[in-house]
Order: structure tokens, then C-alpha cells, then sequence
């Protein structure tokens, strides 16, 4: 009996212990739902971005006029694809209007590259649920973005976004992803400022070009997949206010990566090392856009960048034939420098060079530990190796894809000028206002040249001609009719093969890149997840033997070898 009533109270006390526990739990569940409504409506509510107030809406009823299956005019504006693969496009008028007439032309391109972009961010994040979190996270986060944005171009957005696709309504509406999307490189680089893939640029000028003019040279690696890729678009602008000026863009994007203004002024922009943003500012690509559209020359692109705040770090590279120099502008979220060296020539990689910024502690861990630093002083043992620049030399340089000394560090290694990534290449030669543009793939096609004093004396296009310099025109690399590209072109379809869970053969793999650490990265990786962990150490250690871009991935290999000895 005293057994029974002893289990009697251990019973009731454990049954109160319950209660007590289910009762906070409760209310622990009840209080998370209800924050988790609260912040959806909160989402839902402040990531909504209404569109500005146009007071003429008249620009959308004009109509394009189609001259033949690849070009479209609007009274002198026009949009037409050249024998060279590359979009041109000419706009003019006030923002609304050009937006609109921007949109119109081009609309069957600004609907493809937004299927494109999203299919890549489905491929980087296959889980619908978790794009649907990262929707509502950039919509708090970019929820005061539009305060960021100057009206001008707030304005040609909007007129865009008329055009843009019917398909995305779960996103947004059309002026809220196309106003979005010029944050993407933003949000794009803070997410991965750990594994950042870096742009090169650089300039000469007096004694270290031929003919003493400025020349300048830039690759933009971005990569947001092949097909995005595909349709580069070379835009020239003539807006109703500030200068005239041209960039190398997609469609349904105003921001500038990369472009000259009618005054000679040039602008490139290379990622920093970044802290975690905390808030939306303007995007990196409507600063650019509003030196190139301002400013004449250095000064005038420093105090228009020293006003915009910004949330990630960047470097502008300056070119300005007025001041027959360049600089870099660098700038932080908070703070400012500007790199200008004493000789005639510049060199700017993913890194801080000011006498301020480089002393962070972050600058000086990210050169020790990224590819910036290597791939600058490979670009530095170019400049000197190959004597007074020119245009032909700097294409040389952009598609130069060797290590220090020339070692052969495997294609597509970060540490190369060329990466074998780029979006675009582009050569700028700010006095003579002359560009050349590559066309795929990457930076080893044909370099287009074009003449901004004849594009901008054009009063319109009457039937389709090509409107670039042809007899200037760079030729292609021939290292595409090389048996190495296409190894490099079987090492990428295998690569991505491994990344859709393909059967592979790793041994081919290897053979079409023997010197690329990746290789044997992606081949241990192979193995391991088939359970082959004496092999896959092989491959790792092989990996640790090459040049590998950055202390991350080494540490990472470092990390997978010795997870090859665990049971």
C-alpha cells in the first residue's frame, strides 16, 4: 500500500511537472505563431514599394516601328542586334519617356533576362520555401530603398517596368523587382564577401601608353549563368539632363558597371571586402550611374560619390580624359579615400590602396587571405613586362590567364586576370572617345570597337546598318581554336554535371584541367559522397599541392582530407 501511494505522488508530481511544461510551452508555440504572422504582415507590408508620381503618361502609347527581324526604332531612338552578337541600343529624352521607349524595344530581351536570372537563383537556391524567407528578408531589408533613389531615375525604372514580365507577380510587381534587381549586386556581394569573385582594372597614360593617351581596360566577373551572359547590351544614352554617355549593361538594368561619358569620363567598379549592411542605402550601380552622367571630370565624380551612402564597399575606377588621369574612389559605408598614384598608371583588384582604407584590419586580412593581392601583382608584372600600352596590349592583358611568371595555375583560377567568367570585357580610350566591347565567350571573342562622337551625331536609325567602327575592331583569342579551350569548355559541362548529381567520370575531369586545384577539389568531393575516402584524400591532397585563390578554400580542403580518416 505505501508502495501504491508513493507511485500515487510520483505520478501527480510528474503530471503537475507536465502541465507546468505544456502550459509554457503552449504559450511558447502560441507567441511564436503569433510573431511569425506578425512579422509575415510586417514583410508583406513594408517590402511593398509604390511606383512614382509621373505627371505625362504619354509615352506609353508609342508604338515601335520594326525594320527587320532584328531592329526597332521609336522616332530617333532604336535597338538592334549586330553581326557581332551584341545588343545596341540608343535612348534619349526625359526619364519617364526614355525608360518607356527603353522598355518597348527592348521588351522581349527584359522578360528573358529576368527568366534567366531567376532560373540561376533557383539553381543556387533550390528550396521554393527558403526563396520565399529570402524574398520577405530583401523586402525588410530594402524596404527604404526607394528613399535611396534619386526620382530621375526612379522615373526610368518605372518606365521600364511596363515592359517587364507578366510572370513574377509572387515576387512583385514590376517596378518592385526591376527597382530590386540594381540592389542585387549589393546583396549578392555582402552574402558572399567571404568568397568574393573579383573584377580587374587598370589605366595608363603620358609615358606608359604608346601614344601618351589614356587607355583603360576592365573585366567584370560577374556571373549569374551562361544565358545571362548571352545577351549583352551596349546602351547608349542621351538623357534630357547631364552628359551623353554609353555602358555595357542587360536589359532592364540602368545601373552602370562599366562606361564612358561623352566628356571622356570613364567608370569601372570593383568589389571590397565588406561588413554586413545594416539597411538599404543607394545601390553601388546608381552611384556609378550618376558619376557618368554628371561628372566631367575627377573632382566632380568624388563629390557625387561623397554624397550617396552606400551599404557595401566599393572602388570606382575614374578615368578622365579632362585631367588626363586616373584614380580610385573608394568607399565604404562609412567612410572615403581616393587612390591616386605617383607614377602613370593604375591597377585596381578587389582590395583597398588608400592611405586610409588600406590600414583597416579588414582590408589587410582580406589580402592576405583572398586572390586580390596575387592577381594585382600579376597585372603589375604585365604592365611592366610588355613596355609603353596600347590598346591590342591591354586586350592582351585582359585575356591573359596565367599566374605569376607565367605558371600555368589552371583555367578559370580566380588568381588570373582572366578568370574565363566575365560578363564583359571592355577598353576605354577616354580622349579619342573610342570602347571596344568582347563578345562571347567571356573576354576571348571579338573586342567591337565603337566611336562615340559618330554614335551621338546619329539623328536616328532609317534602316539597319552596323553602327560600330569594324576596321578597329580587336580579333578574337586564338586560343579558341585551341585543343585546351576545349577541354576548358568539358571541364565545365562536367563540372556542373557534379552539381546535378550526375554519374561523372573524374578522371576526364582531371585530364581537361590538370593544373586547377578545383579539379581535384570537385573530384574528392565526388568520391567522398560515394563513400570513397581513400581516394577522395588522394584528390584533396593533390588540390593542396596547386595554387589555390583563397585561405577559405584551402581551409576547406584542409577540413574535407580529414574528414577522409573518420569512420
Amino acid at each position: 500500500m505505501e508502495q501504491e501511494r508513493s507511485g500515487g505522488r510520483l505520478w501527480r508530481i510528474l503530471r503537475y511537472i507536465l502541465l507546468v511544461l505544456w502550459r509554457t510551452v503552449k504559450y511558447t508555440v502560441i507567441t511564436v505563431v503569433v510573431l511569425l504572422i506578425i512579422f509575415s504582415i510586417y514583410a508583406v507590408s513594408v517590402s511593398r514599394i509604390d511606383p512614382p508620381k509621373v505627371t505625362n503618361e504619354d509615352a506609353l502609347k508609342l508604338q515601335r516601328t520594326q525594320l527587320d527581324s532584328n531592329c526597332y526604332v521609336i522616332g530617333n531612338n532604336w535597338f538592334r542586334k549586330s553581326k557581332s552578337g551584341l545588343y545596341e541600343l540608343y535612348v534619349e529624352g526625359e526619364p519617364f519617356e526614355r525608360g518607356v521607349i527603353y522598355g518597348k524595344l527592348t521588351s522581349e530581351l527584359v522578360k528573358r533576362q529576368e527568366d534567366n536570372f531567376t532560373d540561376q537563383i533557383k539553381r543556387i537556391i533550390p528550396s521554393y520555401r527558403y526563396r520565399q524567407f529570402l524574398r520577405y528578408f530583401i523586402g525588410v531589408f530594402n524596404r527604404n530603398l526607394a528613399k535611396n533613389v534619386s526620382e530621375e531615375f526612379k522615373d526610368e525604372i518605372y518606365g521600364i517596368s511596363f515592359s517587364a514580365s507578366d510572370d513574377y507577380g509572387y515576387i512583385g510587381t514590376k517596378y518592385e523587382r526591376l527597382l530590386n534587381y540594381h540592389g542585387a549586386h549589393d546583396i549578392g556581394h555582402a552574402l558572399q564577401s567571404i568568397a568574393l569573385v573579383g573584377c580587374t582594372s587598370f589605366a595608363t597614360w603620358n609615358d606608359h601608353s604608346a601614344d601618351s593617351t589614356m587607355i583603360v581596360g576592365r573585366n567584370f566577373d560577374f556571373y549569374m549563368g551562361d544565358k545571362f551572359a548571352e545577351d549583352k547590351l551596349v546602351a547608349f544614352y542621351h538623357p534630357s539632363a547631364g552628359y551623353r554617355f554609353m555602358m555595357i549593361t542587360w536589359a532592364g538594368f540602368t545601373g552602370v558597371v562599366s562606361g564612358m561619358n561623352d566628356q571622356g569620363l570613364t567608370v569601372t567598379i570593383n568589389a571590397d571586402k565588406t561588413t554586413w549592411p545594416s539597411g538599404a542605402a543607394t545601390p553601388v550601380s546608381l552611384v556609378a550611374r550618376e558619376v557618368l552622367q554628371y561628372a566631367k571630370n575627377i573632382d566632380e565624380a568624388y563629390a557625387i560619390a561623397k554624397k550617396r551612402k552606400m551599404f557595401v564597399s566599393e572602388s570606382f575606377l575614374i578615368g578622365s580624359a579632362n585631367d588626363n588621369r586616373a584614380v580610385v574612389i573608394e568607399k565604404t559605408p562609412d567612410s572615403m579615400d581616393m587612390y591616386a598614384p605617383k607614377d602613370n598608371f593604375i591597377t585596381c583588384t578587389n582590395h583597398f590602396q588608400g592611405e586610409e582604407l588600406k590600414q583597416l584590419a579588414s582590408n589587410k586580412q582580406w589580402v592576405k587571405e583572398s586572390a586580390s593581392e596575387y592577381r594585382s601583382e600579376r597585372l603589375n608584372e604585365l604592365l611592366q613586362q610588355r613596355g609603353p600600352n596600347t590598346v591590342q596590349k591591354t586586350v592582351d592583358i585582359l585575356r591573359d590567364r596565367a599566374g605569376l611568371h607565367g605558371q600555368n595555375i589552371g583555367m578559370g583560377n580566380e588568381k588570373a586576370v582572366n578568370q574565363l567568367i566575365a560578363h564583359h570585357s571592355v577598353v576605354f580610350e577616354p580622349q579619342k572617345r573610342l570602347v571596344w566591347v568582347s563578345t562571347s565567350p567571356w573576354q576571348l571573342g571579338e573586342y567591337v570597337c565603337y566611336d562615340l562622337n559618330k554614335i551621338f551625331a546619329m539623328k536616328g536609325l532609317q534602316h539597319n546598318t552596323e553602327v560600330c567602327d569594324s576596321a578597329l575592331n580587336i580579333a578574337a583569342d586564338p586560343f579558341l581554336q585551341t585543343p585546351e579551350f576545349q577541354q576548358f569548355v568539358d571541364f565545365r559541362r562536367i563540372k556542373q554535371e557534379i552539381a546535378d548529381g550526375k554519374t561523372v567520370d573524374v578522371a576526364r575531369l582531371i585530364a581537361d584541367n590538370p593544373e586547377f586545384y578545383v579539379a581535384y577539389e570537385l573530384a574528392g568531393d565526388y568520391e567522398f559522397r560515394h563513400g570513397n575516402k581513400v581516394q577522395a584524400k588522394k584528390y584533396y591532397e593533390t588540390a593542396l599541392t596547386k595554387e589555390i585563390a583563397t585561405k577559405g578554400e584551402e581551409e576547406r580542403i584542409r577540413k574535407q582530407a580529414g574528414k577522409c580518416d573518420k569512420r
